[in-house]
This record gives C-alpha cells, sequence and structure tokens, in this order.
C-alpha cells in the first residue's frame, strides 16, 4: 500500500518551559485566560506560514511542507513569536496583577511526513513527528528559552545563513540549540 500524501517538511512545536507549575499555581479561570492568549498570539505572529495540526496544553504543533526550508526566515519567525511571547507575558502580568514564571522553547525538525483525516481532524503520520516530540523532552538545553533545530532540518535547510557564535551551541546527537536569552531585540 503506497502513500501519495507523503512530502518533505518542517515541524515547528513551539512549548511553554514552566506550565507544569503554572497550571498547579494558577486559579482554572485565569491560567485558562492566560494560556489562551498566549497561544493565540503564537499563531498570529505565524501569519499563516505554518498549518497546526493540533493544539495540545501548552504546545503548538505546527507544519509546512517545504523542500528547501530557509534556516534565516525560520530563525526569524522564531525571534519574532519569542518577543510577542514575552511581550503578551509582560502585558498580561501588568493587567492581571500575577507574575507569570513560563518562558517558550522551540523545536525545529524536518522530515518526510504523511497526513490523514479523521473526521474534521487533520493529524499528521510519520518518524519526524514522533522524533520532534521527544526532542522536547531533551536534557541538553541549559535554559529555559531556547530554539533545539535539528541534524535533518540543518542538513537540509539553506543554511549557508547559519554560524555557530556565543549564543548557539552544536549537540551531536541532536543538532544545535539557539538560546535567546543573548539576542538582543
Amino acid at each position: 500500500m503506497e502513500n501519495t500524501n507523503t512530502n518533505s517538511g518542517i515541524i515547528l512545536i513551539p512549548d511553554f518551559s514552566g506550565f507544569t507549575e503554572f497550571v498547579f499555581n494558577t486559579k482554572l479561570y485565569t491560567g485558562e485566560y492566560i494560556v489562551k492568549q498566549l497561544l493565540s498570539i503564537l499563531i498570529d505572529v505565524n501569519n499563516q506560514y505554518f498549518n497546526i495540526s493540533e493544539i495540545e496544553g501548552d504546545a503548538i504543533l505546527f507544519y509546512r511542507y517545504d523542500n528547501k526550508p530557509s534556516y534565516k526566515k525560520i530563525s526569524g519567525m522564531l525571534k519574532n513569536m519569542r518577543n510577542a511571547f514575552n511581550m503578551k507575558i509582560r502585558e498580561l502580568s501588568e493587567m492581571l496583577n500575577t507574575t507569570i514564571e513560563l518562558s517558550l522553547k522551540f523545536i525545529v525538525h524536518y522530515g518526510k511526513f504523511s497526513q490523514y483525516n479523521i473526521g474534521s481532524f487533520r493529524k499528521l503520520y510519520g518518524k519526524p513527528i514522533v522524533e520532534a516530540h521527544q526532542m522536547l523532552k531533551n536534557g541538553f538545553a541549559e535554559q529555559p528559552s531556547y530554539a533545539l533545530y535539528s541534524h535533518s532540518f540543518l542538513k537540509n535547510s539553506q543554511n549557508e545563513e547559519y554560524v555557530f557564535s556565543e549564543n548557539k551551541m552544536h549537540i551531536s546527537e541532536v543538532g544545535a540549540i539557539q538560546y535567546f536569552g543573548n539576542i538582543q531585540n
């Protein structure tokens, strides 16, 4: 049986660091409101560049079929998402007179995957989907706000724009991590 719906593409997962503690320490209605606002801002900043496969708790599974992804374009989008997320946290903290202890991490992966429908839901299927989720639970990140670019993404992207610097760390097992703490807005 051959699947004609298999394509190469980017998997992007923005995920909140500190979410479990946040849920346990925030009133239900307030927490729901904050999470909805933060997820919405990430979707808005995406500007329909990526499609949404799923939203689960504090993470969005974005995807885009793309045979030649651009590191420069994706890293710029992640910076914009992070800046909008941080601005929204400041705004909500002031408005609700509370401290919101959440930060943002991204997983960027690349590979071949397919898509199927169940009722009105579109589901992604393939090894890169599982791998991207596994990368969320990495033990490599030393700071809570970062982007982890897989070897597969870096190899397949037009990554002549990719340069190692003090805020990027190469990890032979996975790819590279770029920390946001040192990036100027």
